[in-house]
This record gives structure tokens, C-alpha cells and sequence, in this order.
């Protein structure tokens, strides 16, 4: 009887050392996750780490994670989500098919996405070829759909991409930029006035770094630090100097910036940022949009008024934005709050974005974005926050009620998060290694007792 009551020990001993040495092996890979600051980057193949993006449309929003994935909010009645249905969000969902994304873009009614292997895909209304898969009608692609070069040859080696109301740009590694969708004012930028449903190449631009996109215009930065403009010109959104109807250009001009890193384009009106940190603008001026003091319309780029040291901007349909050391100021049209500032009161002049709830001021912002009448950042610990209008959902906070003049955290969303692929890895690691133990401790047990 002592013996057998040995070996039963002995069994159980075995048995309860295995599962302790599994779990052990659980803790451990759960540890090394912990562990992890996670803030490695996807590495694509165009050479350049993933950084975390917002991007926003007329009235939806994308946002860019750490892992190549992309997430989507707001109105989806033309299937801008990409998420397979016309169902309107109020809280993020992940885009179809797409992985190793680099770059994102909202457009009024569609969306763009750069993939790390050059391509480019899009997803939304089609009516005027926006989307560039050599299609164009009333109906709409509810999930990502390859860009095409020409009908049977996808569009490669593309490293920028802009989405505008209806048309769409991409530039390529050798400096050349490319234009798809609407054209009726020339904002394709091909000599004509003809859209197209398939990229034509903007007229004599090489060398260009950098483009962007606005309702009816186009804007575009060289490695030479000059910036190009072509497209509607009512306003004198092209900064070349001239004004009104009949003003369009179906090519690209010179504007009078030099020394741009970036571009930013609105409804009717353009920023640019200098590599001094200063902002600059131009185009329509009747909200306050330029920032320079007054409401008068530029058809020349002014400096708007009190920014320094800026490292981004962006430009919604009347108001804009600039990031300066992790705090947000706007400007421009604020009857949706879309400025952040607390009131809805129009600002010709910057105004610094308020925190949660009005308590101080945003901090820790690394990227912003301006949409239709809402407005986003990102900050340090991947967290997304939005303001404004939120009649369908844009605010990403899990309502579709009242705008916001101070930021709300999007719901369910973090954008350094890991890949989901890495997480399910190590899901199926541990439940095999508990199995084993399981399993392992079963036989040690059952052969103790026969």
C-alpha cells in the first residue's frame, strides 16, 4: 500500500510538474510580449518603417495602425469604409484584404491606401473614376480595389498618395505624379479636361516629394522646395497670382512658395509649410481658413498669423490645422466645433486646440487631420481623439448625436497596437504547449496506475 501510494504521489508529482512547467512556458511568452514597448515598425519594402496616420474625408475618417492594418469610421452610404457594407459607423472597423499598408488618404466619398509594395488601393464612389481600376458609374467598390495602370497592368512604384473631392493622385519613386477621376477643372493636371478612370501624368512634373489633394485642385512639393498648383482656381487657391472664373489651369504652375516641405489643400483654399516652421496660405479667406488676421482672399501665399516651429498641417473643407511641439492650434470656420477651441465661434487666427472635456490644452500629438467639418489627432501612446461634427459617426466615440468643441478618444482603438496575426501566434503557441502539458501529464498519470 505504501508503494502504491508512492507512485500515486510520485504520478501526481510528475502530473502536477508538467502543468507547472507549461504554465511556466505561458507566463514566459505572455511575458515577452509585455515586455515589448511595442513600438516596433512593419518594414515594407519601400524601405520606410510604418508611422501611424489619420487621414479624414468629407464625413469618414481612416486611420493607419503600427501593424499595416487600416480602420475606418463615419458615413459609408457610397462604402468608404471598405468594411463590405453601406452601413455608417460610429466606431472604428477594419478595412478588407488590406495588410502592410505605408500610407492613407480620404477623399470626399472615397479612400486610398499605399501598400508597402508600391500599389495603391481604393475603395468608395466610382462615379467619376476616382478610383482609378479603369471602371467609372453611379455604383460603388465596398472593399479595396487594386488602382490599375492601364487595363491589364496594375500601377507600381508609388511612394505618395492624395484623394481629393473626386479625383485622386499618386506620386511615384522616379518624382513623377499621376491623376485619376474627375477633371472638369483640370485638376488632373494632364493638359485636358477629360476625366479619367485610369492614372494620366501631370504635365512636366518630376522630382516632386509630396502631394495633395482638394475639391477641385491640386497641389504639389519638389525636392527644390517650390510648390505647383493646378485645377479650380475661383478663389485663388493656385497662388500663382490669379483669381476667379474662367482662371482654371489644366497644367501645373509655379506658385510663390519656395523652401515647402509640405503641402495641405482645403475646399478652396491651400497651405504650405516651410522648412523654417512657418505656415503659409492662400485661396479663399472668407472664414478665417488662411489664419493671417482678416478675411480676405489671397491669390498669393501670406503667412498666417503667430506659428512657428510647425511640423505638419492640415487642411479641412474651410478651417485648418497645424501641429507645433505636440499641441494642435486651428483656425478658419468653427460652426461645428471643428477647431476644438471649446466654442463655435469662427478664429481668423490660430487658436490652440483644448484637451478632453476643455481641461487644458492637447499634448503628445505626433499627427492631424482635417475633414469636412471634424478634425483628429494621434498622440504619443497611440491613442486617437476627434472634434467637431459627428452628424454621422465621424467623431469615432461609439455616438452619432451632437458635434464636439473639445476632443473625444475614439472608441476601441489604439494605433501602436501590434499586428492581430502576431497576437493569434502566440494564442496558438500557448494552447499547443498547454496541450502537450496536458496531455503529457495524462500518460505520466495513467501509467503510474497500470
Amino acid at each position: 500500500m505504501k508503494g502504491d501510494t508512492s507512485r500515486i504521489i510520485g504520478g501526481r508529482s510528475k502530473a502536477a510538474l508538467s502543468i507547472m512547467i507549461a504554465a511556466m512556458l505561458a507566463l514566459s511568452a505572455f511575458a515577452l510580449i509585455a515586455a515589448d514597448p511595442g513600438d516596433d515598425e512593419f518594414e515594407g519594402t519601400l524601405g520606410a518603417p510604418v508611422k501611424t496616420m489619420i487621414a479624414a474625408g468629407d464625413i469618414h475618417c481612416l486611420a493607419l495602425c503600427q501593424d499595416g492594418t487600416v480602420w475606418a469610421w463615419g458615413e459609408n452610404t457610397y462604402g468608404q469604409l471598405g468594411d463590405g457594407t453601406t452601413i455608417n459607423r460610429s466606431e472604428p472597423v477594419q478595412v478588407l484584404v488590406l495588410t502592410d499598408v505605408v500610407a492613407i488618404a480620404c477623399g470626399g466619398l472615397h479612400s486610398l491606401a499605399l501598400r508597402s509594395d508600391g500599389s495603391v488601393w481604393a475603395w468608395g464612389a466610382n462615379d467619376l473614376g476616382q478610383l482609378g481600376d479603369g471602371t467609372s458609374g453611379p455604383g460603388s467598390n465596398k472593399a479595396p480595389v487594386r488602382v490599375m495602370a492601364d487595363s491589364t497592368t496594375v500601377l507600381t512604384g508609388v511612394t505618395a498618395i492624395a484623394a481629393g473631392g473626386t479625383h485622386s493622385l499618386a506620386v511615384k519613386s522616379d518624382g513623377t505624379v499621376w491623376a485619376w477621376g474627375n477633371n472638369v477643372t483640370g485638376q488632373l493636371g494632364n493638359g485636358t479636361n477629360t476625366n479619367s478612370n485610369l492614372p494620366v501624368q501631370a504635365t512636366g512634373l518630376t522630382g516632386v516629394t509630396a502631394v495633395a489633394a482638394g475639391f477641385g485642385h491640386s497641389l504639389a512639393v519638389k525636392s527644390d522646395g517650390t510648390v505647383w498648383a493646378w485645377g479650380y482656381n475661383v478663389a485663388g487657391q493656385l497662388g500663382d497670382g490669379t483669381s476667379g472664373i474662367g482662371t482654371e489651369k489644366n497644367v501645373p504652375v509655379l506658385t510663390g512658395m519656395t523652401n515647402a516641405t509640405a503641402v495641405a489643400a482645403g475646399q478652396n483654399h491651400s497651405l504650405a509649410l516651410k522648412n523654417d516652421g512657418t505656415v503659409w496660405a492662400w485661396g479663399a479667406n472668407g472664414l478665417g481658413q488662411l489664419g493671417d488676421g482678416t478675411t480676405t482672399i489671397r491669390s498669393t501665399p501670406v503667412k498666417t498669423t503667430g506659428l512657428t516651429g510647425a511640423t505638419a498641417i492640415a487642411a479641412g473643407k474651410d478651417h485648418s490645422m497645424a501641429l507645433i511641439g505636440g499641441n494642435v492650434w486651428a483656425w478658419g470656420y468653427n460652426g461645428k466645433g471643428q477647431l476644438g477651441d471649446g466654442t463655435t465661434t469662427q478664429r481668423n487666427a490660430p487658436v490652440q486646440v483644448r484637451g478632453e472635456e476643455g481641461t487644458g490644452f492637447m499634448t503628445n500629438v505626433t499627427a492631424i487631420a482635417a475633414g469636412g467639418e471634424h478634425s483628429h489627432a494621434i498622440c504619443t501612446d497611440g491613442s486617437v481623439w476627434s472634434w467637431g461634427d459627428n452628424k454621422f459617426g465621424q467623431l469615432g466615440d461609439g455616438t452619432d448625436d451632437e458635434s464636439s468643441p473639445f476632443p473625444r478618444r475614439v472608441s476601441r482603438l489604439n494605433v501602436n497596437l501590434k499586428s492581430a496575426k502576431h497576437n493569434w501566434l502566440l494564442i496558438v503557441i500557448v494552447a499547443a504547449v498547454l496541450v502537450i502539458a496536458v496531455v503529457a501529464a495524462y500518460f505520466l498519470y495513467f501509467r503510474e496506475h497500470h
